[in-house]
């Protein structure tokens, strides 16, 4: 029982980090490291907890670049897909999701890393920032994953370092928000975790804050550079720890 605070504690502190400097991630740092040792309901849980947690923080710490109406259509479509994402919980196969997620991470970011100029899509208005916003909410019902499809899709709108970060940060907080109700009405939560969530909330705070003063002083290209990144890295993590899995299935 021990080792399960030990790497719930360590997969915080370093995704908490994470999500405060770039406005999202924790779930898919946090899963990398979780993923070897807790059992994926519990971690789909922490995931979702945690990353609630530091939004919250950042939400107070960080707030440039509000915009309600570019916000507006991703926050709707989100919340049509968190109940989706719930749904399908209990009946997708994990493993195999984390094994495609990463391997699109792991081909598309370093495209769009290496590009010396990235595509500008103007096209779709609000109704494609909705459907964006609607496969946030679904990845958000599968454990946390918010972030992803929102951040590539305002990396190629070509927004700037504050907008992206304003639209990502207030987006998962929202969708963090409907997605922790979700698996407490459903009984994705237990009473068992909760010691386990009391343990995160301090190892969240600090590296949170850290995280938010190292982005207020970074450029736009460094930041682009640290979304792409972070999104590469959490793809290999997801491939090292699903193709194993995976491999032995077939054995």
């Amino acid at each position: 029982m021990e080792s399960i605070y030990i790497v719930a504690v360590v997969g915080a502190v370093a995704a908490a980090f994470v999500q405060g400097l770039s406005g999202f991630g924790f779930g898919l740092v946090a899963m990398s490291i979780w993923a070897w040792v807790l059992e994926p309901r519990l971690a789909a849980a922490l995931a979702v907890f945690g990353a609630l947690t530091g939004q919250v923080i950042a939400a107070v710490t960080v707030r440039r670049g509000f915009d309600l109406k570019r916000l507006a259509p991703f926050v709707l479509g989100g919340l049509l897909g968190v109940p989706l994402g719930v749904a399908l919980l209990p009946k997708l196969d994990i493993v195999w999701f984390k094994a495609i997620l990463g391997a699109l991470l792991v081909v598309w970011c370093p495209v769009m890393l290496m590009a010396r100029r990235l595509p500008h899509v103007e096209a779709g208005g609000r109704l494609l920032d909705g459907a964006v916003g609607v496969t946030g909410g679904i990845m958000g019902g599968l454990g946390g994953f918010t972030g992803i499809v929102p951040s590539l899709w305002c990396t190629l709108r070509g927004l700037g370092k504050d907008t992206q970060r304003a639209v990502i940060q207030n987006f998962n907080l929202s969708m963090l928000i409907v997605t922790m109700g979700s698996y407490i009405a459903t009984g994705i939560v237990t009473r068992d975790m909760l010691p386990v969530f009391g343990m995160m909330i301090p190892a969240i705070l600090v590296p949170s804050l850290l995280g938010a003063r190292v982005y207020i002083g970074i450029s736009e290209n460094a930041f682009r550079q640290v979304v792409l990144g972070l999104l590469t890295a959490s793809g290999i993590a997801m491939l090292a720890a699903s193709v194993p899995q995976i491999m032995a299935r077939s054995f």
